[in-house]
């Protein structure tokens, strides 16, 4: 939204709606994805004690109430901000129930990378609800976030291989093997950086945004490479922990790099 707004001060009422709409489709979809894996999450360490598997709520009733947080969603977008920010978001809702957990999940090893388009979608959300369109900077940010998401979530499988291996779970580590993903982490990592560099020469941002996204690429491909050379639990939680960081940082340096160093 900062960077969708060049500077201008966003809207109250338009910043709140969206963060407000926008929190309430991931909580729905992350409901209804827990409704659908429940008998998955029963057989997982991860996940044996969320609501709906420790019988702490009862499944229909998580089903009502993941579809409640939608139609709120929906609402709350269409009504204050404008239904293209709406229908997007209910775009990324059903691409991640739908798309990703019921059609790839438990089907295919690259679960994770198509399915990653969903955590890309909010991006798009966020433009839209600041220009009412969508522009190419736009899917930048889209192809930042859907990139990041591989080594991520890879990262993490590395560290609870056994409980997807023991649900039948196709992620990467158990699909292909440890080191095909330590590889996969590196090389989809070396790709995400370069795309981080993309809002040079589009003129999204400056020379703040361009160091900070150099020096956190530079850390991530370190901690692939260690991972490679390591193999080891330690070294997937570290890279894991650190990619989480990542993002974080990557889009805050943006937000910066809008507000504080607009000298170009």
């Amino acid at each position: 939204m900062v960077i969708a707004a060049q500077g201008r001060p966003l809207p109250v009422l338009t910043l709140a709606a969206t963060i407000l709409g926008g929190s309430l489709a991931a909580a729905g979809a992350s409901v209804l994805n827990q409704y659908i894996d429940r008998d998955m999450d029963r057989q997982m360490a991860r996940t044996r004690n969320r609501p709906i598997p420790a019988g702490r709520i009862a499944p229909v009733n998580a089903l009502v109430f993941g579809f409640a947080l939608l139609a709120w969603s929906a609402l709350i977008l269409g009504l204050l901000v404008n239904w293209l920010t709406a229908g997007l978001a209910m775009l990324g809702a059903a691409y991640y129930v739908i798309v990703y957990t019921v059609l790839l999940k438990r089907n295919t090893v690259v679960n994770i990378l198509i399915g990653g388009g969903a955590g890309a979608i909010p991006v798009l959300v966020g433009w839209a609800a600041v220009t009412g369109s969508l522009a190419p900077q736009a899917f930048i940010l889209f192809a930042i976030v859907f990139y990041w998401t591989p080594p991520h979530s890879w990262a993490l499988a590395l560290l609870v291989d056994a409980d997807y291996e023991k649900a039948h779970v196709p992620m990467m580590p158990v699909a292909r093997g440890a080191e095909v993903t330590r590889l996969q982490i590196l090389l989809y990592s070396i790709q995400l950086v370069v795309l981080t560099l993309l809002p040079m020469p589009f003129r999204m941002l400056g020379t703040f945004y361009l160091i900070a996204a150099a020096l956190l690429g530079g850390g991530l491909l370190f901690e692939s490479v260690r991972l490679i050379r390591e193999g080891s639990k330690a070294a997937a939680r570290r890279t894991y922990k650190y990619s989480t960081m990542y993002l974080a940082l990557l889009f805050l340096a943006m937000i910066l790099d809008q507000v504080v160093f607009r000298i170009r």
